[in-house]
This record gives structure tokens, sequence and C-alpha cells, in this order.
């Protein structure tokens, strides 16, 4: 029995360290992602228009299908340059991942948003499994002559092995985290080679001259992906604070860490403020007035549930919880 149960355990916990972070990355740099991996795309899109993730949708879909919601799917509301109203679903198929009627699971999303919500969707996968092999790209049926089925385009993570040197010259943040990706599969059973990437990746944020907020949140997926053993994760934090001393930089290489270090309310706020706005695509001053009447360990609380935080609307009312909290206290 429990030789039966290991591999569903296994491919649990890889879904863990691999879906939170992809789902996270995908939200805080969603324009970045369409332009790296589907540049024609990229070129229809009205980017000053906006875009809008569509989470409530999606869950509700996700439950009427009976197939389960992926983490890190994603579904985006957003514009063509004609000025039409477009929706994108956005899969990300992990490594371990069961793969079993993938297609048909693509298929079964793509219809019932169209006939739930009467839009017409563009199903983009992304596969970053470990099998060569793997290449679904559609599903479709026959019987006595009727046809029905999908097509979408996709992307192997797996080919970007052999274009490396692409991967190094781009400054788009997708280039780091398929980097980080491909050498987390690639350094899984071997945890000195995976400090020696893990730091590289780690300096070559700061050597692209990304902002602090970027470098925060790249080296959020690098850490989460590329974990080590503790004795090589404490070496690796001390050769980062050395590298930050010598560039004279003030970045804070976690998340948790940068909150937690905060000492005054305005400067947990400004910070979690600006998190929030880069991840939902929103304009700061719009957040920062969540934040009114929380204390900084109310809003070190809050950081700590944006992580898990689908939409703005939750965060907004988790604060709503707490303020409320504090008055009948």
């Amino acid at each position: 029995m429990m030789n039966d149960e290991a591999p569903d355990a296994k491919a649990e916990k890889i879904r863990q360290e691999y879906d939170t972070p992809w789902k996270k990355v995908l939200e805080a740099y969603f324009e970045e992602f369409v332009r790296f991996f589907f540049p024609e795309m990229a070129e229809d899109i009205d980017w000053s228009r906006g875009y809008e993730f569509l989470d409530k949708e999606l869950q509700q879909i996700a439950k009427d299908s009976a197939l389960g919601r992926r983490f890190a799917d994603k579904l985006t509301r957003l514009y063509r340059k004609t000025g039409e109203e477009k929706w994108v679903l956005n899969h990300v198929e992990v490594q371990g991942q069961g793969r079993n009627e993938f297609e048909k699971r693509m298929y079964v999303y793509n219809y019932r948003i169209f006939d739930r919500y009467d839009r017409k969707v563009a199903s983009l996968a992304i596969l970053a499994d470990d099998n060569p092999s793997w290449r679904p790209g559609s599903y479709s049926y026959e019987l006595w002559g009727s046809r029905a089925g999908l097509w979408f385009p996709t992307v192997k993570l797996l080919d970007y092995k052999d274009r490396w040197d692409r991967l190094e010259e781009s400054t788009n943040p997708f280039a780091s985290v398929v980097m980080a990706h491909l050498k987390a599969m690639e350094t899984g059973k071997d945890p000195d080679s995976r400090y020696r990437w893990k730091l590289y990746l780690i300096k070559r944020l700061y050597r692209l001259g990304y902002e602090k907020i970027d470098v925060i949140l790249l080296f959020e997926f690098i850490d989460w992906v590329m974990s080590l053993p503790e004795g090589l994760e404490k070496s690796l934090r001390i050769e980062i604070d050395e590298i930050e001393e010598a560039l004279k930089m003030e970045y804070i290489t976690s998340y948790e860490r940068i909150v937690r270090e905060e000492i005054s309310q305005e400067g947990a706020a400004n910070l979690l403020g600006r998190m929030i706005s880069k991840r939902f695509n929103i304009e700061r001053p719009t957040v920062l007035p969540i934040f009114a009447g929380l204390t900084t360990e109310q809003i070190e609380e809050l950081a700590d549930y944006f992580i898990e935080a689908e939409s703005l609307e939750d965060i907004r009312k988790r604060a709503d919880e707490m303020r409320e909290a504090s008055r009948e206290s």
C-alpha cells in the first residue's frame, strides 16, 4: 500500500515546489511572459489598456468541469490593438504533474469558458516537465462525420537548453525564470552544483541592473525552485550579503525578510504596496488605502497572506477583517 502511494506523494510535493512560484511570476510579469514566449501575440495586444486576471471566473469553470484547479492556470482579459476584448487561458504543466488527459483538460476549460461567458479564448500551454518527447498540442474527436476539437500553441521549456546563449543575453524576467527552472530540474540530485548555479543566477540579477522590486520577485522564484540543504543555504546567504555590500546596494534577498525588517508602519506599507501593485498590475496609490489603520505587525501578517491571495479583493477583505478584530478587542 505504501509503495502505491509514494508516487502521488512525490508528485504533490513537486506541485507545491513549482506551482506557487510559477503562479506568482505569471501574475507579476504577465506582459513579459507573453513577449518572451509568444512575441507575435504580444505585438497584437494593446498593452496601454492593461489587463485583468479573471480568477473567480476560472475557479467557477474548474469547479463546474470537475477536473480540479491547476494552481498555475491563469485566465486573463486583455485587448487587441483593434479594440476587441479577448480572453487568454495560460496553463503551466510542471515537472511531475499527472499528464493523463492533459489535452482533454485544455479542451474542456476552453469550451466551458466559451459556453458560460460567450467569450472566445486563446489557450496557451507552457510545458515545464522533464519528458522531451511529451508534446501535446491538440484534442479532437469525430463521430459520424461530426468533428470537434482544440488546437493550442505550446512552449517546451526543455528546448531552451539548446538556447542558453539567448537566455543569457535576454533582459526579460522570464529568461531568468526559465534558467532557474531548467537548472532546478538538472541539479535535483546534486546540491553542490545547484548551489553554484543558484549563486550564479542571483549574481546575474544584479549584473542586469534590475530594479529592487524585480530582484526580490525573481530571487523569490529562484530561491523557491532551487532549495538547498540548510548548510549550503547559510553559505549562500553569506555570499549574497557580501555581494550586496560590495555593490553598495540595499537590496534584501527574500520577500519575507524584507517585510519583517521594515521598522516603521509606513515603510512596511510602502513595500507591500509595491509588491501588490506589481503583482495585480494596478497603480500603487490605489493600494495604499488598504493599510489604513493597520499596525506594522498586521501589515506583516497581511504580507504573509499576500503570497496565497488570489486577488486584490481578497487582500482588501483580509485587511477589513483585521481592522474589525482590532475594534472588537
